[in-house]
């Protein structure tokens, strides 16, 4: 019993999973930045194209 509660405490006072944590939550803001971004300008350039097309 002695020796899993130890194992539990090493595992517990492990920081080295912190850092993909952070950097996975990171990344994950990125990609969410980007698809909003490409939206907003996705919806944009279709109005555009779609007004040359009209003019032609």
């Amino acid at each position: 019993m002695k020796r899993i509660l130890n194992s539990f405490k090493l595992f517990m006072s492990d920081q080295r999973g912190g850092e993909v944590l952070e950097y996975a939550l990171i990344l994950g803001l990125i990609v969410v930045a980007a698809i909003a971004v490409i939206g907003a300008v996705g919806t944009k350039v279709l109005a555009r194209w779609t007004s040359v097309k009209n003019g032609l």
